[in-house]
């Protein structure tokens, strides 16, 4: 028998005592409550794990740093007793059609093991029953293959098994149907395979089930959009998470186009009509839930029809501004704009740098029983009952300028325009501004001094500018390190001065660096946060807009009144240890002064 730190290792299934002797041996648990909780145990018959009952005392490690004892942090010490690698199951990750045909359902359940992937002709198995191998041996034979055993967390096998064999079961099931008819010819790349790749019934049991999995994980992993893409011979799925694209699964095309269909059913879609985008709408509960909105796209492509789902939980609109990432004078420059009677606040950025949030968060706060607030949108972002909205539908000639226009004799307080996009739209703006409403909006532009330019490139005249715009923000999205696992770094001053250039902003002692855990997927982030640049129209500044402005000399007197670009505010978020400095010049544009 080998010897694990001078104790001799268990043989077949871990039991409470050998757990708690080998814990003890380590210097790990306290004797006394280890002999505690095996009296009070000895007759327990709920079949729960050994490591599940000693991660629900919640005790605290006795060794240095003293961390709680965990079914995951336990898991790993079982590993590395029985000298095996400890495996976090993803379930994104999971080559469930391959893995699941290695063993059967029952099998894997008798002997708490799970296939996670085959590589190489061997085949990766997960267990809860590390010193439990008397099957190794007869599975190789009968596979033709050698098995790696990794330990993982019982809890997460429990609950990952059967979900596993019930997905990979309804796609196989789906793969195999031949359920409805062949629907025209898409695109060339399709003439080829016509009656050989019949299309799926989107209401068959086993592509519900499929669907419901796959809104059920992109919650789960906080994804804000999912895309499924079709390729020649395989379709993608891909979730994007605080940011970054991550490719989940390979599904084959007749599948994804099945999961498009139901998709595209649920969202009361044209499901016959493949060659042209549309656009639709879904309502669904989390499992906690938590009702959760998601905005449909479709696209026309090569090899089929490419669908794509943005995810909005009602919950991020309605944080408070310090949660998005306004420091607290930020908040109450914002707050102090947001509370004037009438005038014309712009929120610029590229898409996906957080202005809708910001934009309805605010529209929440001001929507009181007192006050009308309408919005013009294309499309509808979320659909809010706090406030009334309408869709552009240029189709109809129901564009921004006729929806404004529309709004005017509503008896608005606040509107909300979605995009100044033409001089249209941009004079019917100002219109209700100067009617004394108050107005939100947005446009694309690098930075807030650059608004105004763009104001004047659609045919603005300054005097309306002076007259209407109360100010302008303009805002991104960084990542945020993960607070469970970033560590310091040093950082010279000469780095520093690089990023922060002339203002003073004092050098931290060290930033922090991303490093990667269970908590964040191993990515080193977890969630994001905006940065801001506010800037105030003072008297001075609307001297200096002119038909021929000159922005240089616009921003350079919005930083001398107080302006702080975008690359400071960041800078201050990776001095707090917030974000790094690769991830703020990733969005930040760098500073441009004369």
């Amino acid at each position: 028998m080998n010897k694990a730190t001078s104790f001799i290792k268990p043989t077949g299934r871990v039991t409470l005592g050998d757990t708690l002797r080998m814990l003890i041996n380590d210097g790990i648990i306290d004797k006394a409550q280890a002999e505690k909780l095996y009296k009070d145990r000895r007759l327990d018959t709920s079949n729960l794990h050994p490591l599940v009952v000693i991660g629900e005392q919640k005790w605290k490690n006795l060794k240095s740093p003293h961390n709680a004892l965990t079914v995951e942090s336990l898991s790993a010490w079982l590993a590395s007793h029985a000298g095996l690698d400890y495996y976090h199951i993803d379930p994104l990750k999971l080559d469930f059609g391959d893995a699941s045909q290695v063993v059967s359902k029952g099998y894997a359940e008798r002997l708490k093991i799970m296939p996670i992937s085959i590589k190489n002709g061997a085949a990766i198995i997960a267990t809860s029953e590390p010193f439990n191998t008397d099957w190794v041996a007869d599975l190789e034979r009968v596979l033709k293959m050698k098995i790696k055993l990794v330990v993982a967390n019982p809890l997460e096998l429990n609950r990952y098994l059967p979900e596993m064999y019930n997905l990979a079961n309804s796609m196989h099931a789906a793969n195999l149907s031949k359920a409805g008819q062949v629907i025209g010819v898409q695109n060339f790349e399709q003439l080829v395979e016509l009656g050989k790749d019949k299309n799926l019934d989107a209401n068959e049991q086993h592509v519900v089930n499929i669907v419901d999995w796959l809104f059920k994980y992109a919650f789960e992993q906080r994804a804000s959009d999912i895309h499924l893409e079709p390729r020649r011979n395989i379709g993608l799925m891909r979730f994007r998470i605080d940011g970054v694209l991550h490719q989940v699964y390979q599904i084959p095309p007749n599948i994804m186009n099945a999961i498009t269909s139901r998709i595209k059913l649920l969202g009361r879609m044209d499901m016959v009509e493949k060659r042209r985008p549309q656009d639709g709408r879904i309502k669904t509960l989390s499992a906690e839930g938590n009702e959760i909105e998601l905005r449909l796209s479709t696209m026309p492509t090569a090899f089929g029809e490419k669908l794509v789902m943005r995810i909005f939980s009602p919950d991020i609109s309605s944080k408070d501004f310090i949660a998005l990432g306004f420091s607290q004078f930020q908040a109450d420059k914002w707050h102090t704009w947001t509370k004037a009677p009438n005038g014309i606040i712009l929120v610029t950025g590229p898409t996906g740098s957080g202005k809708t949030t910001t934009l309805y968060s605010t529209l929440r706060m001001l929507a009181t029983p007192e006050v009308n607030v309408c919005t013009v949108e294309d499309p509808i972002e979320m659909v809010e009952p706090a406030f009334n909205q309408m869709q552009v539908q240029h189709n109809l000639g129901l564009g921004f300028a006729e929806g404004i226009r529309t709004l005017m004799r509503q008896d608005p307080d606040i509107i909300m325009v979605g995009e100044i996009r033409d001089i249209e739209t941009a004079e019917m703006t100002i219109q209700a501004a100067l009617t004394g409403h108050l107005v939100l909006s947005t446009l694309h532009t690098n930075d807030a001094p650059s608004a105004v330019t763009r104001l004047l490139d659609l045919g603005v005249p300054s005097y309306l500018i002076h007259s209407t715009v109360l100010g302008i923000m303009a805002q991104r999205l960084v990542r945020t390190l993960c607070p469970s696992c970033k560590a310091p770094e040093p950082i010279t001053q000469s780095d520093w001065s690089a990023l922060v250039g002339t203002f003073n902003l004092p050098k931290p002692e060290h930033i922090y660096r991303p490093v990667g855990c269970l908590e964040c997927r191993n990515t080193g982030f977890k969630g994001r946060s905006g940065i801001y640049e506010m800037l105030s129209m003072s008297r001075a500044l609307r001297k200096l807009i002119t038909p021929d402005t000159n922005l240089a000399k616009l921003t350079k007197l919005a930083y001398q009144e107080g302006m702080q670009p975008l690359i400071i505010n960041g800078a201050e978020k990776v001095a707090a240890g917030l974000t790094t400095i690769e991830e703020l010049l990733k969005v930040a544009p760098p500073l441009e002064l004369e």
